[in-house]
């Protein structure tokens, strides 16, 4: 009963969420609008109407009404011809050569896509701040202050190596495209689900357009997914990578309950299971411990909560994903399909909807709790659970499956 309970447990919050996200690429005035203090006169040249629609208010409603028509078909087996499609594309694999072949090609578009950049000063406001601090930043400022370190370390490491603040950014982006693959293909055990992921997670413009910044670089995605990969691989230090993201990016503090969930529901051995999940647990304490005792605040000093900014926070996805057009489009139904394949039993399809879920609450609870602003970089973390998302689709690896063939190794 409980098997059949989880599922919907999930998926209902998540695509409420999802809903709520999704809804200011159809009318982007109405959540701003509903939620603000300041009603406004409607007669008023300056009045804003809440329903006017988007750009992608059309290509939305039109692909999400075509796409979870054909999802009801196939699952209610009205379709056969459907069904008979469907089945053959997630059943299509690739060999090892092929993988390989896939992976290098995909990274040499995006050396070619990116590399340009290297030898261009950044525009981005912070690029002053940023490269001003790394250049007076040392190895003892660890201890002395709260700030992500980790990302100086490798800035600094970059421009004292390579004469360039840019290469180590362009190298953890590679890196993290790479990692996509092998986290995909890890809880699929299927190179061409890695593959699917990867290229979507290249195809990304909020993951193109920083992949290259010194303000924004991708080092604090790259340890958070390393964290998570060396789980399904039982290897200790994976609380340790966790911990060091959170001094590249604070931000992967609010991803902890996706990462005990993603533990919980792996289908790794009961005791590998339980000394991961007190081993996270111990980070936990150790950041609780931070903040209440050494008066350390991640998040900032704000202690005020602003409803209508919570709300408010909803449009940031939507907003500054706008030019990441498959994301947009395609998350509802992707998020529909995970609650198929969950009910399905495919391993870690759940999973995947709470790191959506996750993710899509960071920003209103920024916006409401803390003194942080919403920015766009923080959605390469999106991009890349989309990715994966999308790829556990092609999966065939059910929870039932892999218990039976670990029961009998």
């Amino acid at each position: 009963m409980g098997k059949q309970i989880l599922p919907w447990a999930v998926f209902v919050p998540t695509v409420i969420i999802v809903l709520l996200s999704i809804t200011p690429a159809i009318f982007p005035a109405l959540i701003a609008r509903s939620t603000s203090p300041f009603a406004g006169d409607i007669s008023s040249s300056s009045f804003i109407n809440p329903f006017a629609p988007g750009i992608l208010a059309v290509p939305l409603v039109v692909v999400n009404v075509i796409l979870l028509g054909i999802g009801l078909a196939y699952y209610k087996k009205r379709e056969q011809r459907c069904r008979k499609i469907i089945n053959k594309i997630t059943s299509i694999e690739v060999t090892k050569k092929q993988a390989l072949a896939g992976v290098i090609i995909l990274l040499a578009i995006f050396a070619g896509i990116t590399g340009g950049t290297l030898a261009k000063e950044e525009t981005w406001v912070d690029y002053a701040a940023v490269k001003e601090r790394v250049q007076t930043w040392t190895i003892s400022d660890w201890t002395h202050s709260f700030e992500p370190h980790f990302k100086y370390l490798m800035l600094t490491a970059s421009l004292k190596i390579f004469g360039n603040i840019r290469v180590i950014p362009f190298i953890t982006s590679m890196a993290l495209l790479l990692l996509t693959y092998f986290f995909t293909k890890n809880i699929t055990q299927k190179r061409f689900a890695g593959l699917v992921s990867m290229s979507l997670v290249l195809q990304s413009n909020i993951f193109t357009a920083y992949s290259t910044t010194a303000s924004y670089e991708n080092s604090w995605m790259l340890l958070y997914l390393f964290g998570l990969y060396l789980v399904q691989k039982f290897w200790p230090p994976s609380p340790v990578s966790y911990f060091v993201s959170i001094f590249s990016k604070p931000l992967t503090i609010a991803f902890l309950p996706m990462t005990f969930y993603f533990v919980a529901r792996s289908n790794i051995p009961k005791r590998s299971k339980m000394i991961s999940l007190i081993s996270y647990g111990i980070v936990a304490i150790i950041l609780a411990a931070a903040v209440s005792f050494l008066n350390v605040h991640p998040a900032g000093n704000n202690s005020s909560t602003n409803a209508s900014e919570f709300w408010q926070g909803f449009s940031a996805m939507a907003i500054q994903m706008r030019f990441d057009y498959v994301i947009v489009l395609f998350l509802l139904p992707v998020t529909v399909m995970l609650f198929f394949a969950s009910r399905k039993g495919v391993l870690h399809a759940d999973t995947m909807m709470i790191c959506i879920l996750t993710i899509l609450l960071v920003s209103p609870f920024l916006l409401a709790f803390t003194d942080q602003t919403n920015q766009p970089y923080r959605f390469v973390s999106l991009a890349v659970f989309f990715a994966a998302s999308v790829g556990i689709l092609f999966s065939n690896k059910t929870r039932v499956q892999d218990e039976l063939k670990s029961s009998m190794q």
